[in-house]
């Protein structure tokens, strides 16, 4: 069995977005594509000057938007005329196809707010499909527990541990880990996929080759393979998503991400003429 190790290990850049949001970026910079993921960002702070302005309405075409709150509560508006909050644990997993307009604020003045949003490509089949959700409040995700970690599932399985997300055409694991110090995780990926590790707090030793030391807020790109290994060197916690590659041609035009050019330019003028909502 192959055993996956470390490929590149990236600090996140940071960045504002919204209406002035802190951030971390870790894919999605310059523009570091990891096929099917667009970007990774980590937001939190409990400065509320960093995030109190949010993410007003804005539209996006073309992605997939999954939004995991660690602490605190955001609420969410959009076109179709869906809202809710979100508070710690929930996930909120927006398919956006043909196009949404959606706004993201806090809803909290004061106090911590942590949490990660991911962008998944959508094939060219798919992108002008009708947008779609997937709710996961913290109290319905399947968990695995045992005396040497915990995982939270978002997407795939784990154990006995399955998640919502299912028949998905890029077949996602999302996994939230914590680890225990000097424990080992051990977990089968298919070969098929590109996957990576978003260290939040810990440090960790991934596979059996020496590597840079990994510690707090980073991303590491992993090797194809079949066999992770995951070595807690300190209590850690972090998150593995993995999956499978759409391989096809990308263009991107800020929230909108399609295949040609003239894609993006008419998304824009859909967008500035009143037809972008289906």
């Amino acid at each position: 069995m192959s055993e996956i190790q470390v490929n590149q290990i990236i600090d996140p850049t940071p960045a504002t977005d919204g209406a002035g949001v802190k951030l971390k970026r870790s894919i999605g910079v310059e523009p570091n594509y990891f096929d099917p993921f667009l970007m990774l960002d980590e937001f939190g702070s409990e400065n509320s000057d960093d995030y109190i302005a949010g993410f007003p309405p804005h539209p996006h075409r073309g992605i997939e938007t999954v939004t995991y709150m660690l602490a605190g509560d955001f609420e969410h508006k959009d076109s179709t005329g869906g809202q809710g909050r979100m508070t710690a644990g929930d996930v909120q997993w927006m398919k956006t196809g043909s196009g949404i307009i959606h706004s993201e604020m806090p809803a909290m003045k004061e106090g911590k707010l942590h949490g990660f949003q991911l962008w998944i490509n959508m094939p060219a089949k798919m992108k002008m499909s009708k947008p779609e959700y997937h709710y996961i409040n913290a109290d319905q995700m399947s968990v695995h527990r045992d005396s040497e970690k915990q995982v939270k599932v978002i997407a795939g399985k784990f154990e006995n541990a399955e998640g919502p997300i299912k028949k998905h055409n890029v077949d996602p694991i999302y996994l939230d880990i914590e680890l225990k110090k000097t424990k080992e995780l051990s977990f089968n990926i298919p070969s098929t996929h590109n996957s990576f590790i978003y260290l939040i707090n810990g440090e960790v030793r991934i596979g059996n080759k020496k590597h840079d030391k990994v510690k707090d807020s980073t991303l590491i790109l992993l090797t194809k393979g079949k066999n992770l290994k995951v070595s807690a060197l300190s209590d850690s916690k972090f998150l593995l998503i993995s999956g499978k590659p759409i391989g096809e041609q990308i263009a991107r035009g800020g929230p909108f991400v399609m295949n040609t050019k003239q894609e993006i330019l008419e998304a824009i003028e859909d967008y500035h003429n009143g037809s972008f909502v289906k």
